[in-house]
């Protein structure tokens, strides 16, 4: 439980459930995940205290036994440092993804072992998504199927997209079939305490901050280096560190009579690349190339990958956006997903997830944007 309202929400629907039919035995885990005393030296105001003290105030509603489990260590070494040491050479990692395979269905399930030894203990957490069997191939043994939820407007299935397959079969999602709205009425019908909180929009388990970039600035040192507009090869601004600009965003540079966008970072040179306009073509790809591409099922990349004509499927490469169709085939390079029509603002680092209608089958990081 996070303390918010949607693991609140599943709790609740857990307990009455554990009341009629079903007779799970319950209990719940609060996960700290980051140490305020890193920024500040001092625990006092942070965010992490209040989470908990609702977390124990539904528990205590709902008569479940609730604990903590201390993962800060696990989340700065498996989550926090690599994405430090992304930003600083460039790229634009997406912690959250990783948070939920090295931490959720990770360290967590790790510390859990003794809970979760009998094959009918699950994790129910409060993500939109959804879980369904299948027993096409072995009906005796079924393999879990990530997909997505009902609310297609709160998906998280993106931020899953890395987890395992050991790690999705203990999982269980009790939000699948209802819309974040109908969650929000269910918590105020159930007066459950946190049934008015405002939805965390910040850096998973890190929280909201008022400015990223000031944030990042005080784990990575200062590089300043050059902006250099593309079209006319001519300085425009300095930037503080390439971490500072993500590709695609506006790079609010004043006095030039058009605004510029970043459309490239080499890290090289240090130097950031802007184009003027919000449409200027450098800011398109037609093609990204994957690494490190993880399938949920670790033995089912799907045999058209390895076909020249590749596999038809949808591709996300950010949370808040609409799958896109594409093709995906690998060769001696790795493997390639080319796009229907051509994407904007993508860049090195971020997530691509892959999708067979509904089904998310794996993701991998983008390792380059190609322009034909």
């Amino acid at each position: 439980m996070s303390g918010g309202v949607d693991s609140s929400v599943t709790a609740k629907l857990l307990a009455d459930a554990s009341n009629v039919a079903q007779g799970y035995d319950l209990s719940a885990v609060f996960m700290r995940n980051w140490d305020t005393r890193d920024e500040s030296g001092s625990d006092e105001g942070c965010e992490w205290k209040k989470d908990w003290e609702d977390v124990q105030r539904v528990c205590r509603m709902l008569d479940i036994p609730v604990r903590m489990i201390d993962l800060s260590r696990e989340y700065w070494l498996r989550v926090f440092e690599p994405s430090l040491r992304d930003w600083a050479s460039g790229l634009s990692p997406n912690p959250d993804v990783w948070c939920n395979k090295e931490v959720k269905f990770g360290a967590l399930l790790d510390s859990l072992t003794k809970e979760l030894a009998s094959s009918n203990a699950w994790l129910a957490t409060g993500h939109y998504a959804h879980k369904t069997w299948d027993t096409s191939v072995h009906p005796s043994k079924p393999r879990p199927m990530l997909r997505k939820p009902l609310d297609l407007t709160k998906d998280q299935t993106y931020y899953l997209s890395s987890i395992s397959e050991k790690g999705l079969s203990r999982a269980l999602f009790p939000l699948s079939q209802l819309t974040k709205s109908q969650v929000r009425n269910l918590a105020t019908e159930w007066k459950l305490p946190t049934a008015t909180r405002d939805e965390s929009m910040g850096l998973c388990f890190v929280g909201e901050r008022k400015r990223f970039s000031e944030f990042i600035s005080q784990y990575i040192e200062h590089k300043p280096g050059p902006i250099v507009d593309m079209t006319t090869g001519k300085q425009a601004g300095v930037h503080q560190g390439l971490w500072s600009y993500t590709i695609g965003q506006g790079a609010k540079i004043s006095g030039m009579p058009q605004r510029l966008f970043v459309a490239k970072k080499d890290p090289e040179t240090n130097t950031i690349f802007v184009v003027p306009g919000a449409y200027h073509p450098a800011l398109y790809v037609e093609r990204i190339r994957v690494r490190d591409f993880c399938w949920i099922w670790a033995d089912g990349e799907p045999w058209q990958v390895s076909q020249p004509s590749g596999l038809e499927a949808r591709v996300k490469y950010r949370h808040c956006m609409t799958d896109e169709p594409c093709t995906v085939h690998r060769d001696t390079q790795g493997l390639h997903i080319v796009f229907r029509t051509p994407q904007k603002g993508i860049a090195p680092g971020q997530i691509a997830t892959i999708y067979s209608g509904d089904w998310c089958l794996g993701c991998g990081v983008i390792d380059e944007g190609v322009r034909t």
